[in-house]
């Protein structure tokens, strides 16, 4: 029961890793894309409050 146990543990961990690195990559793609548009809007917005 114990070796059960253990194992199921460690699946849960892999698949924790994988969707925290499928999140990453995502996260890196899209600040590529669109950071430099996003930046621009901000700085706009923040222009026109001060």
């Amino acid at each position: 029961m114990k070796k059960f146990l253990r194992n199921d543990l460690g699946q849960g961990v892999v698949e924790y890793a994988l969707i925290i690195t499928l999140v990453s990559i995502v996260g890196v793609i899209w600040l590529t894309l669109f950071g430099q548009k996003s930046s621009n809007s901000l700085n706009s917005a923040s222009a026109a409050l001060s």
